[in-house]
């Protein structure tokens, strides 16, 4: 999440847990403990591919949180004790401080490695957008209350319930259009196919869904207020005999290891060579993907790897003109929303006749 929401959400957990003892003050570190794990964004690992894939890595890792937490409320109670604050306490509001942190990033697409040092792939369970300001709306409400009226408690415990009510929708919508999506699926005998499903941006009510079928990828948007209309499908190619080439390689192995199946390949003419290029299919959608990266130069009829990766400008023609189709959809299934106008026409294998 942005980190204006991740900072009111450890402002809201640290008054609700120690706002009655410490008034504003436990609001304010709640704030500043809730953006700690994003501090990693200032580390440079040499390249593109291994910033986007170390990026909510160790910072993130519920080991490395509560170890961090556990320290924290061991010194403050050293230090600074509080007769009225036990160190359980103080431990638990340090904790939910911080690991409240990688637990909502979790709910979002990207991905988060919750368990590093364990070789696992990243957690992802995206039921809200990365920026959704129904979510955050309420936190921000909380903690200017108790900002204003010197009560650390009340609003922020207020602004967390509501906030929590608010992932509790989301997650009961996903459970809908997934319900919804299973017959599509198993009409077009792909039932068992990697599959995505995801909310369009800043909201909870379009959600975006991508289904993996070899050298294709489907596109499909389905809404909690479409009724019985059916869903308008659009096939993309994903470039997948340039899969094993990148396979073969570190990094695209890394990016495997972060995307899973959710990448497309293509060689693209970049700076005088042609380059293969790996774009991650979650983040986006068609036309406004925003994570490609460059993999390997062609030299001599073989693909050499690049010493270091680059992110890339996607081959794309997307405009604003989408952003208002987007708003339109979610209120009206038969606003379509044709993706495939917004890509090169050599990605598009199956264009709905509606588009």
């Amino acid at each position: 999440m942005d980190t204006l929401t991740q900072a009111a959400l450890g402002a809201a957990v640290g008054g609700a847990v120690l706002g009655r003892r410490l008034g504003r003050k436990a609001v304010l570190i709640g704030a500043a403990l809730g953006t700690l794990p994003d501090l990693d964004v200032f580390l440079d690992y040499g390249d593109a591919v291994a910033n986007v894939t170390e990026h909510r890595g160790f910072s993130h890792s519920l080991f490395v949180l509560t170890g961090l937490g556990t320290l924290l409320a061991l010194l403050v109670r050293r230090f600074a004790p509080a007769r009225d604050i036990s160190l359980g306490r103080w431990w638990v509001y340090f904790l939910l401080c911080l690991i409240t942190h990688p637990l909502l990033d979790a709910l979002t697409t990207y991905g988060t490695q919750l368990w590093w040092p364990l070789d696992v792939r990243p957690s992802a369970w995206p039921v809200v957008f990365i920026i959704d300001p129904l979510y955050t709306l309420p936190l921000l409400v909380g903690i200017g209350f108790a900002l204003a009226t010197g009560n650390g408690y009340r609003g922020p415990a207020w602004g967390l319930a509501l906030s929590c009510a608010y992932l509790a929708f989301a997650m009961t919508a996903k459970g809908v259009v997934e319900h919804r999506l299973t017959p599509l699926l198993a009409e077009r005998g792909l039932a068992e196919a990697p599959r995505l499903v995801q909310p369009t941006p800043f909201n909870t009510l379009l959600w975006r869904v991508t289904i993996i079928d070899g050298d294709r990828h489907h596109e499909t948007l389905l809404g909690l207020l479409d009724g019985g209309t059916p869903p308008m499908v659009e096939t993309f190619r994903r470039g997948a005999d340039l899969e094993s080439v990148a396979l073969a390689l570190e990094k695209g192995q890394r990016l495997d290891w972060f995307a899973g199946p959710f990448l497309r390949y293509e060689a693209r003419e970049l700076d005088g060579r042609e380059t293969l290029v790996a774009t991650d299919l979650r983040l986006g959608f068609p036309g406004f993907f925003a994570f490609s990266y460059a993999l390997a130069a062609r030299e001599e009829m073989a693909w050499q790897p690049l010493e270091a990766t680059a992110m890339v400008a996607p081959d794309s023609r997307a405009d604003r003109q989408a952003l208002g189709q987007l708003g339109a959809r979610i209120l009206d299934a038969q606003a379509n929303l044709c993706t495939s106008g917004f890509v090169a026409e050599h990605w598009v294998e199956v264009r709905p006749e509606a588009c």
